[in-house]
């Protein structure tokens, strides 16, 4: 059964008058059919619904980030450089046998839980080091 032009307008359908051209390598084009494929969904569909629907997770200043991770690192290094000052001076203490066994069983739990959060952050930065490498 054909429709008439009319009721294609009545069933909500956008007339869409401006082109959009995309340049792919071979590589890309391979990908984005098996997408096209995968998805069941037309190329236009495709590029329509990721630059529209996802441009603010895509579009983002990598100079930005970059400038903000290196002010986070230059902050762990001083809270690294802070604890390794009062672990000296807890040994210093501890020599002179004036250093209250209760402190350390207090402090050692919150190193501890330093230790792990420092090394989950240092995980998380090699990751978010290669996107942004990927991306520029």
């Amino acid at each position: 059964m054909k429709y008439k032009k009319a009721d294609r307008k009545s069933t909500g359908h956008v007339q869409r008058h401006r082109r959009f051209e995309l340049r792919l390598s071979d590589e890309e084009h391979a990908q984005f059919l098996e997408l096209e494929i995968a998805l069941g969904m037309n190329r236009a569909d495709i590029v329509r619904i990721w630059v529209l629907q996802h441009s603010k997770k895509m579009l983002v200043n990598t100079t930005e980030i970059m400038k903000l991770l290196d002010s986070i690192g230059t902050e762990i290094g001083r809270s690294g450089n802070k604890i390794n000052g009062m672990a000296k001076q807890a040994n210093i203490l501890q020599q002179q046998g004036i250093l209250q066994p209760s402190l350390i069983r207090d402090l050692a739990p919150l190193f501890t839980e330093y230790i792990q959060l420092q090394r989950r952050l240092e995980r998380t930065f090699r990751h978010l080091l290669r996107l942004i490498r990927r991306q520029a």
